[in-house]
């Protein structure tokens, strides 16, 4: 009997071991994780920032557009010009690539 609730024992230490840590540390980590968003002080996000209004068109059945369509970078969106040179502007841009059309695609 003694044999049997030995093995028991020692075979439950180390999970009992194993969730003593585990609330340890969570009770630890939980107060920084509660505090990090106080302290972020990172570089803001810029927002709000409209494109120039010669560089913004609206095109039938797509919306309003910005940048230089033709490109095979353009990201053909009103809120953003491409991956490469998402600020612009488009003119003179070293990036540019035109774009190949298929037969059947219209711009």
């Amino acid at each position: 009997m003694l044999k049997t609730l030995l093995v028991i024992t020692v075979g439950l230490l180390p999970s009992l071991f194993s969730l003593w840590v585990m609330r340890k540390t969570q009770t630890r980590t939980r107060p920084r994780i509660r505090q990090a968003p106080i302290n972020y002080t990172g570089v803001r996000v810029r927002q709000n920032i409209g494109p120039v209004e010669g560089d913004r068109y609206y095109l039938e059945g797509v919306g309003y557009l910005i940048g230089d369509i033709s490109c095979q970078f353009n990201a053909r969106s009103g809120y953003m010009r491409c991956a490469v040179n998402p600020s612009g502007p488009c003119q003179g841009c070293r990036h540019y690539e035109p774009r190949e059309l298929a037969a059947s695609e219209k711009i």
